[in-house]
């Protein structure tokens, strides 16, 4: 069987990590990396592959069985998504949670004008926290959900950041409420508040002569982002940020506090849990694993745009259900 060819659309944090998780996948193969900067200044990060001019996209729609993209959620997918999901079958991360429902219908009108699969919204959270989330919520109908990100980088609230003129680089870390979290696990079902369950901390450099205040007021007060949370920004230089902040760990919690029984007295707490070293890395893995359910799904004609609900689980998985009934169930 042939392998499914891989194509990446930008090579930031997240492409390189699709590149490296593509080389663990034997049924996969990448096709290009696709991007905005003068390909012959790209350097990949595994040897073999070829890197193209995004405009060069189209015209080899035809050597791609998949697109991954991975441009940003403020402003690059909701213009890139549907422009690419005319010529390929996509999967993408978009993580803006309240834009979700637009963009999945202009996804899903490229996709099915088009005959392609699109599956919006993959990797962590939206992705798998989304999956369990439908979990424990359709399994503990009497309960309540809570989500905890962090500590770790965001790496969409850090490319918001980077958009505010006047800001040459960013990092920004999403830190929970351990109080919060004890509360939920301890089956008290808090009410929280956005602003109780997590802070979040900016890290800025400006460039020179910017407005410092102007910048910090456009972090503090943008929506969807941080208008929400107590948000800090801390002003460094370049080689602070190099030296302190060049990674990417990240992690969370979906924890379901709710009760069974008769008279439902019994408690029960499911929990999931992620403790990542590379926030890019990671996703970057979910969203390969779904390019092989994209395959699939295309080639049954299961066409328009998906969310990670829509995917059966075996279609993640490079094993026969023989195998994952064997090894798995």
């Amino acid at each position: 069987m042939a392998n499914i060819r891989i194509g990446i659309a930008g090579y930031g944090n997240l492409g390189r990590g699709v590149e490296l998780a593509i080389r663990q996948n034997p049924d996969m193969e990448l096709a290009g990396v696709f991007t905005r900067r003068n390909p012959a200044d790209v350097k990949l990060a595994v040897p073999g592959g070829k890197a193209y001019h995004m405009d060069e996209a189209v015209g080899m729609r035809d050597q791609i069985d998949v697109m991954i993209l991975c441009g940003g959620s403020a402003t690059d997918l909701p213009q890139q998504g549907p422009q690419l999901a005319e010529h390929f079958n996509t999967i993408d991360s978009f993580d803006t949670h309240a834009k979700i429902p637009d963009y999945f219908s202009a996804m899903d009108k490229a996709c099915r004008e088009n005959s392609h699969v699109g599956i919006i919204s993959v990797g962590w959270d939206p992705g798998m926290f989304s999956i369990n989330r439908l979990y424990a919520d359709s399994i503990l109908v009497n309960g309540k959900s809570y989500t905890f990100w962090g500590k770790g980088v965001s790496q969409g609230h850090s490319d918001a950041i980077r958009r505010v003129k006047g800001v040459k680089n960013a990092i920004q870390y999403t830190v929970p409420a351990e109080s919060a979290i004890e509360a939920v696990r301890n089956c008290e079902n808090p009410e929280l508040a956005t602003r109780e369950k997590h802070l979040r901390e900016c890290y800025v450099v400006a460039e020179e002569g910017a407005d410092l205040a102007r910048i910090e007021q456009d972090i503090k007060t943008m929506p969807n982002y941080f208008s929400d949370y107590d948000t800090t920004v801390h002003f460094i230089s370049e080689e602070e940020l190099k030296r302190n902040h060049s990674k990417m760990p990240h992690g969370g919690f979906v924890i379901r506090s709710g009760k069974t029984g008769a008279e439902e007295e019994t408690n029960q707490v499911m929990e999931f849990s992620l403790k990542l070293e590379s926030n890019p890395e990671y996703t970057a893995s979910v969203l390969v694993a779904f390019a092989r359910a994209a395959y699939r799904m295309a080639g049954e004609g299961s066409f328009g745009a998906k969310s990670v609900f829509d995917v059966p689980p075996a279609y993640l998985s490079a094993k026969s259900g023989e195998e994952l009934r064997k090894e798995l169930l």
